[in-house]
């Protein structure tokens, strides 16, 4: 089976004096999150759409879904303290409730990634039902400089250089199954879910994602967001 999961769970810090986490701040006339499940539901090959949100959150999201989408595949799960303990919930979810099978895949994605197509989603679950993980990255514009207390270490060939972006997608028996392999200390350093299944020593498929497939995660973001809604309508 082909799952998709939202990861919702964010608390938002870095968008500064808000009343509520990023994902749910409005952008034009609906909040962030709504704008990134719509893009999801248009593709048919999901048999579950899950989002996983704070569970102080739980109730608004799903009010916030009751109200703007009407597709019987998307659920709400409750997340966790941080990204990938979130990531292992929605797995959780998917186990207690459709069972476990060898081929069954999963397209994780940012719920502040609104920009999503329908080309990089197409793209992720082919790739996916070939690898066992995939990540979606554009190129690096910028010289990417390595360092450490202000001092620079290393500065990579830029071609090399790519910025990770979501989905990320993975078969699902890999990805328990590498998670539960790394030790709690490496656990703590995980700052990228496909770092998961690396560390287990498993290939990491690309495919090309977009610039404007960006994370809206300040309030400068914000407003480029709005600008892109509004040239778009």
């Amino acid at each position: 089976m082909i799952y998709a999961q939202i990861l919702a769970g964010g608390k938002g810090t870095r968008m500064g004096n808000v009343p509520m986490p990023k994902q749910f701040l409005s952008l034009a006339d609906k909040p962030i999150l709504i704008h990134t499940i719509e893009k999801f539901v248009l593709e048919s090959r999901f048999d579950a759409i899950l989002v996983v949100c704070p569970a102080d959150w739980l109730s608004h999201t799903q009010d916030l879904i009751k109200k703007y989408i009407s597709d019987e595949r998307v659920h709400v799960v409750t997340g966790g303290s941080e990204r990938n303990e979130t990531l292992m919930n929605g797995i959780h979810y998917i186990h207690e409730n459709y069972g476990e099978h060898d081929d069954d895949v999963v397209v994780t994605h940012d719920a502040v990634r609104p920009f999503i197509t329908q080309r990089i989603i197409n793209d992720n679950i082919e790739a996916v039902l070939k690898n066992p993980a995939v990540d979606t990255v554009v190129p690096a514009i910028d010289t990417i400089v390595q360092g450490t207390e202000n001092k620079i270490d290393d500065i990579p060939v830029r071609s090399t250089m790519y910025q990770g972006q979501t989905p990320q997608s993975f078969n699902i028996k890999t990805l328990v199954s590498s998670y539960e392999s790394l030790s709690d200390a490496q656990k703590e350093t995980l700052s990228d879910s496909c770092k998961i299944v690396l560390l287990a020593g498993q290939p990491v498929k690309m495919v090309r994602g977009e610039n404007y497939n960006f994370k809206i995660t300040t309030p400068y973001d914000l407003r480029v967001a709005t600008a892109l809604v509004e040239t778009r309508s």
